[in-house]
């Protein structure tokens, strides 16, 4: 096949990459917080617009997670994120040149620049040639990177710098410094003195002395007075600095823009890895999720909230993993239980189970199958917005109302506590009537609630309960499980936001 980008398959997907907003739901689903975590050791790439934009085909998405298990190949990634490192300093040497005044000054930069570039390429190839690549994605660029370091054009640019190089090592002056005056003239075989020096001195070297030898640092500065004596030199030595303008006028745009494409796009790969390396090491479990954009009967085993997680392992913390399936006809998780116990973590880890798989990227769980959205609609609870006129029950119907217009028997909905704010007998009459809406679209959903009569509306609702420790009730546990609802949600509920609750009880009666 042929190489196009090593994050998208086909040519015509490249442009869409360009200023792309977040989706309106990250936040909902802490997903703004798992990007702003891969993207945060990587900021000069911009990766957060490819994490904007999930894959719409299943063969795209299998491009991708190829591409992952080749680069969970410690050679392959250590070989790549070489590569990536000379890049980065090459494109410091050219911002670096950018800032410079001085001619001879920038054009030396910018022959350094060239120098890394050339060697990142050859580098890379020699290391994809040994590689052992399964993707097609990787197998594609190792095969338009070789042609491409096999290019007249790139064997040309690699020749003029190392005969450039080589022409400016030959160069020798002298520089002579009386009073203020500074006088340049060509070099006419002197001794080097130095050499000298160091025999004279050796015979009174006993032992192993100390090296009061100073390394001077390399600046990339330049003082008017040493650009002077460049420009004299450059007189001097006429041909060769001749060339070495020609060389930075010809060569402007040197950087192929695959490959730089490529250096930037592969980041998405690597950042990721890296992110979960930490979890995997703590011992939670990824996988490739099977995808499918037809076939509704999903699952995930051992799955976690990505964010959570992260902040709980930073912390020491343990993660709680759970389970969920749908089968059949089942479509709708309502999720109920006390609060406080897992309920919109779990919601939230289905709607990051499913945007991941459809980045092409290992999601969290042992085994995974996973179906392929065309969008994801969340509602979850916000304050009253006083400047919008409406009460929340009115602000949660004219929500609920766009994202039923909107959706379509292939989306995702994730609603989380929705009417708090009326009677228990509206929130039962305006959830059933929403919750058949959802049924008739046939679309995949998860709801959490304290109005457990929704739990078994129809035959496509699957009720999952979130638990506590059975000695005491009051201690949550985290898991999330598969039972019909006990009744219990709404008053527990009640009793929490009136402080009627065992402890609050206790608190209030004199040990």
């Amino acid at each position: 096949m042929a190489f196009h980008s090593i994050l998208l398959e086909r040519p015509d997907d490249r442009t869409k990459t360009d200023a792309v907003d977040m989706p309106d739901f990250f936040a909902d689903l802490n997903l703004d917080q798992i990007v702003s975590a891969v993207t945060a050791r990587r900021l000069g790439y911009n990766l957060e617009t490819f994490f904007y934009l999930p894959l719409k085909d299943t063969d795209a998405v299998t491009y991708r997670q190829e591409i992952f298990q080749d680069l969970e190949n410690g050679t392959v990634l250590q070989d790549i994120k070489s590569f990536a490192k000379r890049m980065t300093e090459m494109r410091h040497h050219l911002a670096l040149v950018h800032k410079l005044y001085y001619k001879y000054h920038k054009e030396g930069w910018f022959l350094e620049a060239v120098e890394i570039y050339c060697d990142a390429v050859t580098r890379l190839v020699q290391d994809l040639g040994a590689a052992d690549l399964k993707s097609a994605g990787l197998s594609a660029f190792r095969e338009y990177a070789t042609n491409y370091a096999n290019s007249e054009g790139f064997a040309r640019l690699a020749a003029e710098m190392k005969r450039l190089k080589a022409d400016l090592s030959t160069v020798r002056y002298c520089v002579l410094i009386k009073n203020s005056t500074v006088k340049v003239r060509q070099y006419d075989s002197e001794i080097d003195y130095s050499v000298e020096v160091e025999k004279t001195f050796e015979k009174f070297k006993h032992g192993a002395a100390k090296d009061y030898l100073t390394k001077m640092p390399m600046r990339s500065g330049m003082d008017h007075v040493e650009a002077q004596i460049l420009d004299f030199v450059a007189k001097l030595h006429p041909h060769v600095f001749i060339h070495l303008d020609n060389f930075y006028t010809q060569n402007s745009r040197y950087v192929d823009k695959t490959i730089a494409a490529f250096d930037r796009e592969v980041q998405f790969y690597i950042a990721y890895l890296e992110h979960i390396a930490k979890l995997k090491k703590a011992g939670l479990a990824f996988c490739y999720p099977q995808i499918s954009s037809m076939d509704k009967e999903i699952y995930d085993r051992q799955g976690f909230d990505l964010a959570l997680a992260h902040k709980l392992i930073a912390e020491g913390s343990t993660v709680v993993c759970n389970d969920f399936y749908l089968k059949g006809r089942e479509r709708i998780i309502v999720v109920s239980g006390p609060n406080q116990g897992g309920k919109t973590t779990f919601a939230r880890t289905f709607g990051q189970l499913h945007y991941l798989a459809a980045l092409g990227c290992p999601v969290p769980g042992r085994h995974a199958l996973l179906f392929l959205f065309d969008r994801i609609f969340t509602h979850f609870e916000r304050e009253e917005d006083i400047e919008n006129l409406q009460g929340k029950l009115q602000d949660d119907l004219v929500r609920v109302h766009d994202i039923i217009s909107g959706a379509t028997s292939k989306s995702i909905i994730i609603i989380n506590e929705i009417f708090t704010s009326t009677t228990l007998r509206d929130a039962v009459y305006l959830g059933s009537e929403i919750l058949r809406k959802i049924d008739q679209l046939d679309l995949l959903c998860v709801c959490v609630t304290f109005i457990d009569e929704l739990a078994s509306l129809s035959d496509k609702t699957v009720s999952m309960v979130g638990t506590v420790v059975p000695e005491n009730p009051a201690v949550r546990t985290y898991k999330i499980v598969r039972r019909p609802a006990d009744g219990l949600s709404y008053a527990i509920s009640i009793a929490e936001k009136y402080r009627l609750t065992y402890h609050c009880l206790m608190e209030r009666i004199p040990s």
